[in-house]
């Protein structure tokens, strides 16, 4: 599993021109699920994630974490984080989850997030999104399990 974790001012992401999902002060994570990944590398991601030290506290220093703030996640679904460029100038995208495993571990991993309270939106599996937003930093994480 791969995140791109971007601290965000605000974001929203749309389809067909209409907002599916927004937040405010927040982290927005665009998520990519590889063929090995289980609900256990779901887990592990997500405990890092709301308790990642990333936003900054009354010194300016990143020490404060995702729940420390009250953020908001946004989360969108993006297997092309497992492109493969290696050959050729066309990505293959063979290193990612077939679609079904995929879009069962995003809505576990966006489930469990929401369980912890995290006020969480998301796009759309499979559509094609615009997401915007204003990255606070900037400030961008890559993590991967």
């Amino acid at each position: 599993m791969k995140l791109v974790i971007q601290r965000a001012k605000n974001a929203s992401v749309s389809v067909d021109g209409s907002i599916v999902g927004k937040i405010d002060k927040g982290l927005v994570v665009l998520l990519g699920v590889g063929p090995n990944d289980t609900k256990q590398t779901a887990d592990v991601l997500i405990k890092k994630l709301i308790n990642l030290r990333i936003f900054t506290d009354e010194n300016y220093k990143m020490n404060l974490s995702l729940k420390d703030v009250n953020g908001g996640l946004l989360i969108i679904s993006q297997f092309t984080l497992y492109a493969n460029c290696k050959n050729g100038n066309r990505p293959s995208f063979t290193d990612a989850a077939p679609a079904k495993l995929a879009e069962e571990l995003y809505e576990y991993f966006v489930s469990e997030c929401k369980n912890l309270g995290i006020n969480t939106n998301t796009g759309i599996f499979g559509e094609h999104m615009e997401v915007s937003l204003i990255n606070d930093g900037p400030v961008t994480i890559l993590l991967e399990g």
